[in-house]
Formats: C-alpha cells, structure tokens, sequence
C-alpha cells in the first residue's frame, strides 16, 4: 500500500501570501461591513482572499465574480479574479486563458512583480508550454532569487516531465528559501519514499511539526516509520490517529496496526482486531476485509474466510487478489 502523499496536487497558481496571518474570525467585521458597503471591491477582495488562502474556492469565486463586476479595471480586483481562476479546482482551459491574459495586463504596468512573473508562469504550464513557463520564472528569480513559490512550480513542472532528481532539486531549494513550507517537505517525504530511501522520515517528521493536527503529515510520518524497520514508534502514531483523526485517517491508522500484527509479528487475534476496528471506521475498506480473510483462513476458518472475501469483493468487485485467494480454498 503506498502513501497518500503522492496523490498530493500542490497549488500550481501559487496564491499570493497577502493574508497569511488571516482566519475566519476576520470574516465577522468584514461580512458586516460588506453588509453596510455591498459595493466595496476593496472589501470583496480582502474577503475573498480570505476564502482562497483556506481554500474555499467556491466563496472565493462568488467575491472575485461580484468586485470583477464592480470594476473591472482596478489592479487589485483584476489579480483577485485571475488568481481565484487560475488555481480554483476544475478549472477550465478557458479560465487558464483569461487569467493569463489578466496577468499579461498586470505586467504591463509592473513588469518586475515576481509574483505576477510566476503566476503567469503557471498558467503556461497548465497548458503544457512548458518552455514558456520556465521562461517567465527565469524572469522572476532574476529579480528576486528567494522566491519559494518560482521552486515550488519548477518542481512541479519537473515532476510532469519524469525528471526526478530536477524536481527533488527544486523542492529542496524551495524548503530553504522557506522553511515553513508545509507541502514542501510533504512532497520531498513522498519523493523519497518512493527511492526506498528512509531520508523520508526526516521530512515527514519537519511537516508534522510544522503542522502537528495535519492528519496526512502524521500518516505518512507513521507509514514511513513502519516501512523502515521502526515499528514501534508508528505504532504509537496509529494508536494516537486511531482517537483523534478523522475516520478516513482512523480507519487507515487501524489498518495498518493489523496489518504490522499480521505480517510483521504473526498475530492474527490482534490483527483481527485491529481490523474490525478499521470496518467500524470505514465499513467499505476492502483491504481489511480481504486482510481478515487471510487471517481467517490460517486458522482453519475456510467460513469467515470466504464470508470477508465475499464482502470485499462487495465493495470492490474489481479486487482480483480476494476473487483468486477464494475461489484457491474454496474447493479445498
């Protein structure tokens, strides 16, 4: 079972960091006063940037749609709405056309924004103009060497093109021109789990310092742990995810407990165990049935064992592993 981390997708548009410091209780005194002054683009803007530092893009949108409507031609509504449209899930080529034309303006009359350099940046390598792309963060780093996201995007773009050791590169730099950087570290985890590499640990554990209620970051920290010959530390992870996570992070903390019971230790009572708690958090994990059945059928219980096959298989009838474990100890 590989870590989720790699199913990861980073903001390739780079929002802004105008408003890092803002959180919902912000939004109180700014819907009120957006209450009294409905026509305030300056307001929808600082709202709405609000709603896309927290990734709710859908709200964002509708403050981006009504100050672009105001007015169209002031700076800071026309950034908002070609950042709102630029990184909102979904996004159409359409919406990657019009923000760039949005940031081909912007530089028009601010031809050294780094930031807008690398937005625009973005927006080629949605389109596969990748060539384009790296262009415009050359243009960007000239002007300010330090800047994370440039590295960020490189990074990614490297990661479409198959070159690992460039993405790993650019990741790197982009975790030492900022060291806060969350999905960074997440991301270089991830890279060198899948080298086989245990440096994975380091960076996992930094993200779940960084960010100590992030349940992906501990997942990851405790699945690389278990993969590295330290199974008693990520079994004190998954016990602690198991009580405090949510009940995808739940189920897959119980899951893994088992399946270290069963693969690693050869206790099939506890894995058991463990997996029936994981159905109970998630009843359509197919794995923890199919798990349980092998569990079932090496001790003799040819019954529950076809009966969790089956109901794996109910849940996934295209997991082929369960269908051929069955039908090799049915007829026995």
């Amino acid at each position: 079972m590989k870590t989720t981390v790699l199913g990861i997708v980073l903001i390739l548009g780079l929002i802004s960091c105008k408003n890092e410091e803002l959180d919902h209780t912000d939004t109180i005194t700014i819907d009120e006063s957006i209450e009294k002054y409905k026509d305030s683009v300056e307001l929808l803007v600082q709202r709405g940037r609000i709603y896309l530092e927290t990734f709710e893009f859908k709200l964002a949108m509708s403050d981006a749609a009504k100050a672009f409507r105001l007015d169209s031609n002031k700076t800071v509504v026309k950034r908002f709405y070609a950042d709102v449209l630029n990184n909102r899930p979904g996004r159409t080529i359409e919406d990657t056309y019009i923000a760039q034309r949005h940031y081909e303006e912007l530089l028009k009359t601010d031809v050294k924004n780094h930031e807008i350099l690398v937005d625009l940046a973005s927006t080629y390598s949605m389109q596969q103009d990748f060539d384009k792309a790296f262009e415009y963060i050359n243009k960007a780093l000239k002007i300010n060497p330090r800047f994370r996201q440039a590295y960020q995007l490189k990074g990614s773009i490297y990661r479409a093109l198959g070159q690992t050791d460039l993405m790993k590169s650019s990741y790197e730099t982009a975790v030492q021109q900022d060291p806060k950087f969350y999905e960074g570290y997440l991301m270089l985890g991830a890279i060198y789990q899948d080298e086989n590499n245990p440096l994975c640990i380091e960076y996992f554990t930094t993200a779940s310092r960084l960010k100590p209620k992030e349940a992906e970051a501990r997942y990851s920290l405790a699945y690389s742990k278990q993969h590295f010959g330290k199974e008693d530390d990520a079994a004190e992870l998954y016990r602690e995810m198991s009580k405090d996570t949510s009940d995808y992070y739940a189920s897959q903390a119980w899951f893994q407990l088992g399946h270290m019971k069963q693969f690693r230790f050869g206790d099939l009572d506890s894995a058991k165990y463990f997996y029936t708690q994981a159905i109970k958090k998630e009843p359509r994990l197919y794995q923890a049935y199919h798990n349980l059945g092998i569990c079932y059928d090496r001790e003799g219980d040819k019954t529950n064992a076809l009966r969790s096959f089956s109901r794996a298989l109910k849940h996934n009838p295209e997991f082929e592993i369960s269908r051929q474990y069955a039908d090799s100890i049915r007829f026995l």
